[in-house]
């Protein structure tokens, strides 16, 4: 006579147990963008990083991790430009891994020319692409050089403003497992009169609401005080603003999702970046702060410049 025979459930011995799907990531970009900073953060975060590796060695890296898949849960590449001949090539590998059913990200830091010659100059170092010439000469090869690499990555990180340690907590937000985070969204406030910034994925104009910098009490405060933030978002036209721009990022974010896009910034713009835009920026955030998987960082660009 047979035995009853339980229900297999999860985790049983019946139950054939899913592999663990190897990560694996390639951190790239502009020199002086703060890759080492980034693999510090990865490795403190349990990753297994590999700095300098030439991009044709990735196929092979690649099939060690997925013949061993628990011993390498979380691999980061870092790929630079020094070898510019074994560089060319790498979408060449990248393509391989697909090919070969290797799921792969890419993470590009970047930084404006201005800060990037700034941090070789403090350095004290020389641009490993400007030869005989400047800096400035070597970030445009660079550029040139990386153009794809950086409309093709799912991630691009902008690190103009950052120092170590706020990078360091930038990557932490992206990769850490305390929260399935799918989506990390900058809200930025900036003056128009200091210029758009480079990096927004979206750019808002709140110049229609009423200005408190004509206001003689307000002038002197900034849209982080109440008494400021009020006056911004009581004025109905304000108000309905916020609600429907929330409104109309939903497809956006629903649509990131689904592209596997982890990082964006949106930007808020009034004349000067102290007053309107900021206390935008901070309902802003709070409002998509409460979407799930999304969180939300706030970087006020221009506040405290005259």
């Amino acid at each position: 006579m047979t035995g009853h025979q339980e229900p297999a459930t999860e985790g049983s011995p019946l139950t054939p147990v899913k592999p663990v799907e190897p990560e694996l990531l390639v951190v790239t970009g502009m020199s002086g963008a703060g890759r080492s900073t980034a693999a510090n953060a990865l490795e403190d975060l349990g990753w297994y990083v590999i700095e300098n590796l030439p991009p044709q060695m990735l196929a092979a890296l690649s099939e060690l991790v997925s013949r061993m898949p628990g011993a390498l849960p979380k691999l980061a590449v870092v790929v630079d430009v020094r070898g510019k001949a074994l560089f060319a090539d790498i979408r060449e590998s990248l393509n391989a891994l697909s090919s070969a059913g290797v799921a792969y990200r890419v993470l590009f830091l970047d930084a404006s020319d201005e800060t990037l010659v700034r941090r070789f100059e403090l350095a004290r170092r020389p641009h490993p692409l400007q030869k005989d010439g400047r800096i400035l000469d070597g970030i445009g090869s660079e550029r040139q050089l990386l153009a794809e690499m950086k409309s093709q990555a799912e991630m691009v990180l902008d690190t103009t403003a950052l120092n170590v340690h706020e990078l360091g907590a930038a990557v932490t937000e992206l990769f850490s497992e305390s929260g399935p985070v799918v989506l990390a969204l900058t809200i930025m406030s900036f003056g128009f009169k200091y210029g758009l910034p480079v990096d927004a994925n979206f750019v808002a104009d709140v110049r229609f609401i009423p200005n408190p910098h004509w206001v003689p009490q307000l002038r002197p405060l900034t849209g982080e005080d109440a008494a400021v933030s009020d006056f911004v978002l009581k004025d109905h036209g304000a108000a309905d603003f916020v609600e429907r721009y929330v409104h109309a990022l939903e497809p956006v974010l629903e649509g990131y999702r689904r592209e596997n896009k982890h990082y964006a910034t949106i930007a808020v713009g009034c004349t000067g970046g102290k007053h309107r835009s900021v206390a935008v920026a901070i309902e802003l955030a709070k409002r998509l702060s409460q979407y799930p998987r999304v969180t939300t960082s706030i970087r006020h660009r221009d506040l405290g410049r005259e």
